[in-house]
């Protein structure tokens, strides 16, 4: 009998690092790198993560990121073995900071990407200076470095246009919202109250129909009961 239990854990055991086996080939199989719309390299970091949800920061650089993709061209492009910034990235790098200007408490990542011409090592590299290029034309335009928290290349690995030779859309930098300035004086609490509230103020209007002034009265008559 001990020995055919022992045979069965022995089984079980082998079954489990299977398991394990093929969730760490899925997982990897299946998840999506940063620089396409949010940061979700988040494995091996499960308590962030997890913080970043329950004070609501991970919504929120969430609907952040999808606000500013829909406001702004996120995108720069390059041309071929450059990182020189032409006129059309710095009219949308301009765009860039007077979006990002708005939002004091949120910190932003640019992610540097090339086309497949060259080597892994030159174009990670070469995507490397075309995310300082966009770093530093932020911070000329009044954007503090310590909110451009983390420059990343991704070098040839992420085509927007699958191809082996030269294509201008794939030589280019994403700039995405990454979350919030850690002790900012506009976060309380991990719940990020002064964010929602300024931009509810800046959005609300009446659900009555009623004018600002006759919104504003009843509001102090109920306050008053």
């Amino acid at each position: 009998m001990a020995q055919r239990l022992h045979i069965i854990s022995n089984l079980a055991i082998v079954a489990a690092m299977s398991a394990c086996g093929q969730s760490s080939e899925t997982h990897f199989a299946f998840k999506r790198e940063a620089g396409a719309l949010i940061d979700t390299s988040s494995f091996g970091a499960a308590n962030r993560s997890n913080m970043a949800y329950m004070t609501g920061e991970q919504q929120w650089t969430y609907d952040l990121s999808q606000r500013f993709s829909s406001e702004v061209m996120t995108t720069v492009n390059f041309a071929f073995n450059s990182a020189i910034l032409d006129g059309g990235a710095r009219d949308t790098l301009r765009e860039q900071a007077r979006w990002i200007r708005q939002f004091p408490e949120v910190r932003f990542r640019v992610y540097g990407h090339t086309d497949k011409v060259g080597s892994d090592r030159y174009n990670k590299s070469l995507g490397l200076q075309r995310a300082h290029a966009v770093v530093n034309y932020l911070n000329s335009q009044g954007i503090s470095r310590s909110r451009l928290e983390a420059v990343v290349s991704f070098g040839e690995r992420q085509p927007l246009i699958v191809t082996e030779g030269r294509e201008r859309r794939n030589r280019r930098t994403v700039t995405e919202v990454s979350g919030f300035v850690p002790g900012h004086t506009n976060v309380l609490d991990g719940n990020y109250a002064q964010v929602v509230y300024r931009e509810y103020v800046r959005s609300a209007e009446p659900a009555s129909g009623l004018s600002s002034d006759a919104a504003s009265s009843v509001g102090d008559s109920v306050g008053d009961s």
